[in-house]
């Protein structure tokens, strides 16, 4: 399994050829794993009317991949250092594009979960491996101009997959309905996979390390049985063990922080970021607003598709003016992040909140809105989103010494999927047990200012983070 290390020319001559390939291939690789994380929630409910299933089942169809991309995110970096990132690499994008076909293919909803749950498993091997072997072929200043490529990419991407979900579905061709919009990735990865094969550099293996397999079984045990009962327990109707399996995760995941902690080089986590409170602050950030993001955005859906009828390309473009905000929002706060520092994240936490009570006062006292209803709170999320999305990796960062960024930067990503399947978990229960006894428009009045209490833990934890966003900041 050892590759021996290329000789400094032969990187040389890759990095000159080669570079901006790799470069390319890497952000088709985020570009897949975010149209797939993103037009599940407008097909969501197209699936369950032809595949069946009850309500939470639009959850799992988030959930499953999000979940297991967390899970498997910090065991794929550890794997790419232990076999090589260009192998991992090229294993999760076969892996992805594969599964991505499965899932098109799937023929009920058990095989459907089954296969975005691999998916999530395979993203988590690719991803952890870009930015590696982009530090390892760009300097510095190279690596500035591809790194804030990924910024539009991303803006795009979140814009035109829940328009090209809905499209796909309502134009229905061949009769497909929804399959294809889990075909969107296959073409991607099929270009894709040949340019890699040919840019991405060998690297090295380190296969001295090894991988802590107890602390994933036990990450993974704990997240399942926290997330399991908050997307069943409304519709099993609450029993009590439902709780017990609740309390068990949170248990298991106190065993599992005290396992990495005695680990030492082999942890999946390094130790001394369980005892910086800076960083936990900001990973707390991170799951507080990805958790109230990634629920209030299946939550919109929800309500067009399930509550007012809407077709599925019309819910994908009431989605367009939270998406322009966060472009906008990423832009500006660039500008502004070096004047106002950690206070910039507070005002994009307000701004969310903002949106939030702006909606819910648009869906007081009435059956019905109309999209045009929704935009003035919708730009207003985004923009917040936007700003503070633009930034909170670099304050985070900040409080963590050079030799744990690598740790660091995974577990963010990782806190990220998770805090979308917890969001998707609460908020989906809260929306679908409202709109089970009274309104859709009253499900996501409620869902809208449930967002606040999350909002308002990250606005306090804020105040725990590096005045400024300075990469080498002691702590």
């Amino acid at each position: 399994m050892t590759i021996s290390p290329p000789s400094p020319s032969a990187i040389g001559g890759q990095s000159h050829r080669m570079r901006w390939i790799v470069a390319i291939v890497v952000l088709a690789a985020n570009t897949m794993d975010l149209l797939d994380a993103t037009i599940v929630n407008i097909a969501g409910p197209s699936i369950r009317h032809d595949l069946g299933g009850g309500a939470s089942i639009i959850q799992w169809f988030s959930a499953s991949y999000t979940l297991t991309f967390a899970v498997l995110l910090i065991a794929g970096a550890r794997l790419g250092d232990m076999f090589g990132r260009r192998r991992m690499f090229l294993l999760g994008l076969v892996g992805f594009t594969l599964f991505s076909a499965a899932c098109a293919a799937s023929q009920s909803v058990g095989m459907l979960i089954a296969f975005r749950a691999l998916q999530g498993g395979s993203g988590a091997l690719m991803i952890p491996q870009g930015f590696g072997m982009l530090k390892e072929l760009f300097d510095d200043e190279e690596l500035g101009r591809v790194t804030r490529l990924f910024g539009p990419s991303t803006g795009l991407a979140m814009l035109g997959a829940p328009i090209l979900a809905g499209a796909l579905i309502d134009a229905n061709l061949w009769n497909t309905g929804w399959r294809l919009v889990f075909v969107i990735n296959v073409p991607i990865g099929v270009l894709t996979i040949p340019l890699a094969l040919r840019s991405l550099p060998g690297g090295v293996t380190h296969p001295g390390l090894k991988l802590d397999g107890v602390g994933v079984v036990l990450i993974g045990l704990s997240l399942v049985a926290i997330i399991y009962p908050l997307i069943q327990g409304q519709t099993a109707g609450w029993p009590p063990w439902m709780f017990a399996v609740i309390a068990s995760g949170a248990v298991l995941l106190l065993v599992f922080v005290r396992h990495e902690r005695h680990r030492g080089d082999n942890a999946l986590i390094e130790p001394s970021l369980l005892s910086n409170r800076m960083y936990l602050s900001g990973v707390a950030v991170m799951v507080a607003l990805f958790g109230a993001f990634g629920g209030l955005l299946l939550c919109v859906s929800l309500y067009g598709q399930l509550g007012e009828g809407w077709s599925p390309i019309h819910a994908g473009l009431t989605l367009t003016p939270l998406v322009i905000g966060l472009i906008v929002g990423m832009f500006v706060s660039g500008a502004l992040v070096e004047r106002l520092g950690r206070h910039l994240l507070h005002i994009g936490i307000v701004s969310i909140a903002v949106g939030a009570v702006v909606m819910a006062l648009a869906l007081s006292g009435t059956h019905a809105v109309s999209t045009w209803d929704l935009v003035p709170g919708l730009l207003f999320v985004g923009a917040g989103v936007g700003t503070v999305l633009g930034q909170i990796i670099q304050f985070v960062i900040a409080a963590v010494n050079m030799n744990e960024v690598g740790s660091a930067s995974g577990v963010m990503e990782a806190s990220q999927q998770l805090s979308t399947s917890l969001g998707v978990a609460v908020l989906g229960t809260i929306f679908l047990a409202v709109f089970k006894s009274h309104t859709a428009t009253e499900a996501l009045r409620a869902t809208a200012w449930v967002c606040l209490v999350p909002l308002a833990a990250a606005f306090a934890l804020v105040f725990l983070l590096p005045r400024q966003s300075q990469p080498e900041a002691e702590h």
